[in-house]
């Protein structure tokens, strides 16, 4: 359609066909709305996807988003969605040298074992029974506040009553989280375990007085109801496209290669400006939901833009002939790469390494974690790969903030990339250079990608995988009733940068379209 053609009027135009906007589009068109989303790149599914990254070799690689927590089951089954998860049958192994000796803290396997490996770590049962209260209460506040995430926003007085427990309030929504780490548990490495949970993409100390690690921690610990994290069966792209298959087969159209680049309304009816290959064309519509950052949304309704968001993350992908040896001999690979392998994040390192890098400096130990998703889900490996023992391998650095990369994004990435890789080879029996596949070029298959490589491939701000800093899950000044709300009364925001925005969930692109639904009566 060109410029000079006469638009054409939705009901919703939904700008961006991430998860978060073929959500919004599946409900909307399944309610009997004409919608239409479009999308810049030439496929569907932002963050979310699977992908090939190494020439030559069969193997679809969840690129940037890679675990399933937040996804409620009620989008699942409201969409009808050909989508599963597996659980992990471990869910953390923790590397460490103690007394000289390599050892680790297994978590997982059941409770005994679990018991066990704590017992061998730390001398006793003290750190296993903080541990099962700790997290007993976690579980308790996950199942009062995560079907609250598909609800009108609670206020912040309502959530505090159905959580309906003073000492989990004050732990996880009032004081910083690091008080009730440091108060509950003694073990250096333990701690450590429980804290890396509140930094994941969050570059904040355990006692920062924002409380931006507790909101992420909290978030990281609801999931479900459970806070168990999952791996997509098929990669994160087998989620997206499912959702994209739902949407058209609803009737919502779906345009790749489509750029929104303005959105003129008045507040009933919208106008939406996008480059296509033939040039400018205009789709109008009653409703506008923006799949993608505060940012983004600021410049396309051309409001004051909002604070600078910052990432604080390395994404590493690596395929593997075999995984490598342990330097601890009571634990199989098989088992430690299947949950989340813990990698310089015992309590003091993290301090330390968020301290370097306030200070300007690249971690000298950084902090990851890394996990096998093949283990658990071996089809995303092509014919034989499998059979001949090749794997992947996810690593997730912390405490690396985009302002580390802007002197020479290139050379900060290969030197944080040789030094993140150095502390695991530390606790490996081998080299994992050893491990590496080469592809059809004969280069070793593993990519590493920067918050400004996320900003440059994805438009993420300051490559922040949330889009900004995460929210609490209730009323927040100007958010309005569903907490996707913009100023203007028929634009939504429905990213992750949306109130109970952020990771692979589904929820503010429901919540976008449960607002429009209920708008129209």
């Amino acid at each position: 359609m060109s410029a000079n053609d006469t638009p054409r009027a939705y009901d919703a135009v939904i700008v961006g066909a991430g998860h978060n906007g073929l959500v919004a589009a599946a409900y909307l068109a399944r309610a009997g709305r004409s919608v239409l989303v479009l999308e810049r790149l030439d496929h569907t599914g932002g963050a979310a996807v699977s992908s090939r990254p190494f020439a030559g070799i069969d193997a679809r690689l969840s690129r940037y988003s890679y675990l399933v927590s937040l996804l409620p089951d009620k989008i699942v089954r409201d969409l009808g969605l050909d989508f599963r998860v597996r659980a992990r049958t471990i869910s953390s192994y923790t590397p460490v040298e103690r007394a000289g000796r390599p050892t680790g803290l297994l978590v997982g396997g059941g409770e005994q074992r679990t018991r066990e490996a704590f017992a061998r770590l730390t001398g006793g049962d003290r750190e296993y029974e903080a541990w099962r209260r700790f997290y007993g209460m976690t579980g308790r506040v996950a199942r009062r506040v995560f079907p609250t995430l598909t609800e009108p926003l609670p206020t912040r007085d309502d959530l505090r009553r159905r959580v309906d427990d003073e000492t989990a309030w004050r732990t996880l929504f009032e004081e910083p989280l690091g008080v009730a780490v440091e108060r509950t548990f003694a073990d250096d490495l333990v701690r450590g375990v429980v804290l890396t949970d509140a930094l994941i993409g969050t570059f904040a100390d355990a006692h920062d007085p924002s409380l931006a690690q507790n909101r992420c921690f909290l978030y990281h610990v609801i999931g479900g109801g459970t806070g168990a994290w999952d791996v997509p069966v098929g990669g994160m792209g087998a989620l997206t496209d499912a959702l994209a298959a739902a949407a058209r087969a609803a009737g919502a159209r779906i345009a790749t290669g489509h750029e929104a680049i303005r959105i003129d309304t008045d507040g009933r009816t919208a106008e939406v400006v996008h480059r296509t290959a033939d040039g400018e064309a205009v789709a109008v519509a009653r409703h506008v939901l923006v799949n993608a950052s505060p940012h983004e949304l600021a410049a396309l309704t051309g409001d004051a833009a909002p604070e600078p968001a910052e990432g604080a993350q390395l994404k590493v992908n690596m395929l593997l002939e075999r995984l490598p040896r342990l330097r601890d001999p009571g634990t199989d690979p098989r088992e430690a790469f299947a949950g989340t392998f813990h990698i310089a994040e015992g309590y003091t390192q993290l301090a330390t390494a968020h301290a370097q890098a306030a200070a300007g400096e690249l971690p000298g130990a950084p902090p990851s974690e890394i996990y096998c998703h093949s283990l658990t889900d071996p089809t995303i490996l092509g014919p034989g790969l499998a059979e001949r023992g090749w794997h992947t391998l996810t690593l997730f650095g912390l405490h690396t903030p985009a302002r580390l990369f802007d002197r020479d994004n290139d050379a900060v990435r290969e030197e944080l990339l040789k030094s993140t890789l150095a502390q695991l080879d530390a606790h490996l029996a081998e080299p994992l250079a050893d491990c590496l596949a080469t592809d059809a070029d004969g280069r070793p298959c593993i990519e590493a990608k920067t918050p400004l490589d996320l900003e440059r491939d994805l438009r993420l701000p300051g490559g922040n995988i949330f889009h900004r800093a995460l929210s609490w899950p209730y009323t927040q000044e100007g958010g309005g009733r569903w907490g996707v709300e913009t100023r203007h009364a028929n634009v939504l925001l429905c990213g992750a940068g949306a109130v109970r925005g952020g990771g692979v969930s589904g929820v503010p692109g429901h919540n976008a379209a449960m607002a429009v639904l209920e708008a129209a009566g």
